[in-house]
């Protein structure tokens, strides 16, 4: 089994909340106990786990659990990365897509860009980016309905998985408080989470929009899985050790913005 394949099985046991001892590893992996101390020491040193005795743990489980920052200061947070990462999703958008755009800043700032397209259908669950688009004449907007979370000002809830389940896109555009190989996006509340995956059934094609620094960060609690081809978009600050997981798994395109 090669490092990266064994890593992410690793990875994914400590998330899934399994016990993870060098032990039962050993077994489990049929390597040698070197071999394991290694692998848990290079996740730990990517932060994907924190060390224990004998073993390892999730981030989550040891009380590093993140609040989300205010939407003013996520605002201001990584603008010029984000600001790349959007001009880069935006190559991939053709006139007449049919286009979904998540909640969130990144989003946001691909919306501002898609303005100056033309027969665009924008659905989104994103009110900022309703803001940047509603009232052009050659674009098409639908707000996907539901309670609102002012912290992102995004909706979501059981009427928008419901619409969600009534259409179909060419591209959607995620985001997300972290993104891990071969597990998924991770974020803050069980429904953020599975409205995300909802939308993935929906799209033909999927892109993850972050920053570097939200790369191989598992420290939010609910999870949506990735297990279809999808494209990471991020900024040219991500690091050779943050994208060789992604690289390394064959349903992974990797983006780097210039």
């Amino acid at each position: 089994m090669k490092a990266a394949d064994r890593r992410r099985a690793i990875l994914e046991r400590v998330l899934s909340g399994v016990d993870a001892n060098v032990e039962q590893l050993v077994a489990e992996l049929g390597v040698s106990e070197a071999t394991v101390r290694r692998d848990l020491t290079a996740l730990a040193r990517e932060g994907r786990i924190v060390r224990t005795y004998g073993g390892a743990a999730a981030l989550t489980t040891v009380g590093s659990h993140e609040p989300e920052a205010p939407l003013e200061e996520r605002k201001a947070l990584q603008r010029d990365q984000k600001d790349a990462i959007a001009r880069t999703a935006a190559s991939f958008v053709r006139d007449g897509d049919a286009v979904l755009l998540d909640s969130g800043t990144t989003a946001a700032a691909l919306a501002r860009l898609l303005a100056a397209r033309e027969d665009l259908h924008v659905y989104t669950t994103n009110l900022l980016a309703v803001n940047a688009l509603a009232g052009l004449p050659k674009i098409r907007v639908t707000l996907i309905g539901g309670d609102v979370r002012p912290s992102s000002m995004g909706t979501f809830g059981p009427l928008a998985q419901l619409a969600l389940s009534r259409i179909s896109v060419d591209k959607a555009f995620l985001g997300a408080d972290g993104v891990v190989a071969g597990v998924g996006l991770c974020e803050a509340t069980a429904e953020q989470a599975y409205l995300k995956e909802c939308i993935i059934r929906q799209a033909a094609d999927i892109f993850v929009l972050v920053d570097s620094t939200k790369l191989g960060r598992a420290r939010q609690q609910h999870w949506t899985p990735l297990e279809r081809a999808w494209t990471l978009v991020t900024d040219r600050d991500a690091s050779s050790a943050q994208l060789e997981p992604f690289r390394a798994l064959k349903q992974v395109q990797v983006s780097v913005a210039p």
